[in-house]
């Protein structure tokens, strides 16, 4: 039978996420390519029936991509640690996309502008210098 330490596991365990993360970074940028090829279109064709949400909303996704993406180089220049702040900036873009998207119901709308300031709160409290690392 073969004994794992626990140093062994975690190193093998850190090495596996490290190729995942490294996939899903390539995925990622597949898409953000997809995605940026998507908004020139948008910008470039002339036609009447594309309206400022398509543009707005392609340019959200695009900075949801690119969020994920600095987030996975963040993880690995702050030697394998997520910072919480990329979280929440993700988190406020997504609910950001999500108003302009769907603003039919008020009450939906005024949730979810609730929600960014609880967010921005958070921002606040996790770029205090007690809880800042980097």
């Amino acid at each position: 039978m073969i004994r794992l330490s626990p140093k062994l596991l975690s190193k093998w365990m850190k090495l596996l996420l490290s190729m995942m993360l490294i996939v899903f970074a390539a995925i990622l940028s597949a898409f953000l390519i997809r995605e940026t090829w998507h908004l020139l279109e948008i910008l470039l064709n002339n036609r009447p029936d594309n309206d400022a949400y398509q543009l707005i909303e392609a340019i959200i996704i695009w900075f949801l991509y690119f969020e994920f993406i600095a987030l996975i180089a963040k993880y690995f220049d702050s030697k394998f640690h997520f910072p919480l702040r990329y979280f929440i900036y993700i988190g406020i873009t997504a609910i950001v996309r999500l108003i302009i998207v769907d603003h039919e119901k008020p009450m939906a709308t005024l949730t979810y502008s609730f929600a960014i300031l609880v967010l921005l709160g958070a921002l606040y409290v996790a770029n205090t210098n007690a809880l800042r690392r980097i």
